[in-house]
């Protein structure tokens, strides 16, 4: 049964999913403020290559333990409080990190920072899919990705005018350097996302599991109406095992590790990196260096790449409802596949300068920039914003938590490896190979999903299937 548009309170869903998607500004603003950073870091701290890669890197380790924790620790916290631990982190590793003259004090309030953005990237989607009407909750989830990308162009944004305000990033703002700065300014909308959440309910899926049925009636009534919180209510209780709460054990089963469902998810996870996105964010200007572009003009295009993520993203909201999670996803399979395989062609015929510097003739420097941006539109309609959609939704109640967890984990430990290895693969096995393996991944992802990924559009939360019985309690 569906809920009926006119007694859905679209004023209050509006305001959860406004505070929620927070969590994804900070995720994407606390990944992209170490840009313009470096060269402050490495003269305050000393650092050479190695320990400067160590120092931005920590914030990635602390992602994958956070996303892993943040599962676990919602399904006994729940969702509203480890957000705010999680926001509590955010304003604390910010205001260390631009602070502190200690290296392993930065080191550990950068690791603290990545544990919330770990956290938010798995609970924001996870706290909207279960406070969402089934029929536009794909919509709402994709927000998340606006964020995401917002917070990336915003922490850009902020560095760029106090790097000029200052002269450079090593410059003065107020007696403090302008780099300290970069890192300051996340405390901000941190300690907005803080204030905030001690406005928004506590999600009623957490509380029906934690035996707050009242609680949990009263927010599903402000949310849905009277009549309409009774159904829920007792849809979600059929819903939970009748034998113990939710526990991390009931992700596993016999012989193959974990269930099937929770595969689906760690592919999903894990593949999202493996085509490479990051990589093409990190090079996007020296793709329009190649185009022959200066780096005026790269840097302003690269804004210009950035609006137009956004409004890839825009594209997926209008249609996730309608056309579905899995279509989305295949099509950007192929999309991605199709362009990765022009970007790995364009390189195979790169050159160096005399100074090591790679370089494309012109055909092929526009034919690299061109797939690279059509690239970035296809991921950003199709496996940016649906993969969280999907890893918010896809599992039963009794299993979300620990299954975000598992799923959290592999998503951030497939970020950390492949911007790890990227380094050392473009060095001792060339460009061309490197995509290549990009497009390689992004084929084996069109397959994996259409034999594994069963569609979510529509389904209430408490119609997701566990692909076989709950491991039994012990």
């Amino acid at each position: 049964m569906d809920t009926t548009r006119s007694s859905v309170n679209m004023a209050l869903i509006s305001a959860i999913v406004a505070v929620a998607t927070i969590g994804g500004l900070l995720f994407g603003y606390d990944s992209g403020a170490v840009n313009g950073t470096q060269e402050g870091l490495t003269q305050a701290f000393d650092l050479d290559s190695t320990s400067l890669g160590f120092t931005v890197g920590s914030l990635l380790i602390g992602c994958a333990v956070g996303a892993f924790s943040a599962g676990k620790l919602a399904d006994i916290l729940g969702r509203k409080k480890v957000m705010i631990l999680a926001a509590i982190l955010f304003v604390g590793g910010a205001l260390v990190q631009g602070l502190t003259e200690v290296h392993e004090l930065f080191v550990f309030a950068r690791f603290c920072g990545g544990m919330a953005v770990g956290a938010a990237s798995v609970l924001s989607p996870l706290y909207i899919s279960e406070v969402a009407p089934a029929n536009i909750r794909g919509r709402l989830t994709t927000v998340q990705q606006v964020m995401i990308i917002s917070g990336l162009t915003a922490a850009f944004v902020v560095n760029y005018f106090l790097a000029q305000s200052a002269g450079s990033s090593l410059g003065e703002v107020a007696g403090t350097a302008a780099w300290r700065w970069m890192y300051l300014a996340q405390s901000i909308p941190a300690v907005i996302f803080l204030v905030a959440l001690f406005f928004i309910p506590e999600s009623p899926r957490h509380l029906v599991g934690t035996g707050r049925k009242e609680e949990a009636r009263a927010v599903l009534t402000r949310l849905f109406g009277a009549t309409e919180a009774d159904r829920k209510i007792g849809d979600i209780e059929a819903s939970f095992s009748a034998d113990h709460r939710p526990r991390l054990s009931d992700v596993t089963a016999p012989g193959t590790g974990f269930r099937p469902i929770v595969w689906a998810g760690i592919m999903l996870a894990t593949f999202q990196q493996f085509v490479g996105i990051n990589i093409i964010f990190y090079y996007g200007e020296t793709l329009w260096k190649l185009a022959g572009v200066s780096e005026d003009v790269a840097l302003e295009r690269n804004i210009v790449s950035g609006l137009v993520s956004i409004a890839a993203v825009f594209a997926a909201i209008l249609v996730i409802d309608k056309i579905g999670r899995k279509p989305m996803l295949m099509i950007g399979s192929i999309g991605m596949a199709v362009t990765l395989g022009a970007m790995t062609w364009a390189f195979s015929g790169a050159g160096e300068d005399a100074a090591g510097n790679l370089m494309l003739d012109a055909n092929a420097g526009w034919i690299a920039l061109v797939a690279a941006n059509l690239y970035v539109i296809f991921f950003n309609f199709s496996w940016g914003p649906v993969m969280w959609v999907m890893l918010g939704e896809m599992f039963p109640n009794q299993i979300r938590g620990s299954a975000l967890a598992v799923a959290g984990l592999a998503q951030w430990g497939a970020n950390y490896a492949v911007v790890q290895s990227f380094p050392w693969m473009a060095e001792n096995l060339g460009l061309a190979s490197t995509y290549a393996f990009y497009t390689i991944s992004a084929v084996i992802s069109y397959f994996l999903v259409k034999s594994f990924v069963k569609e979510t559009k529509g389904k209430e939360l408490e119609e997701m299937e566990g692909w076989e019985a709950p491991a039994k309690a012990g």
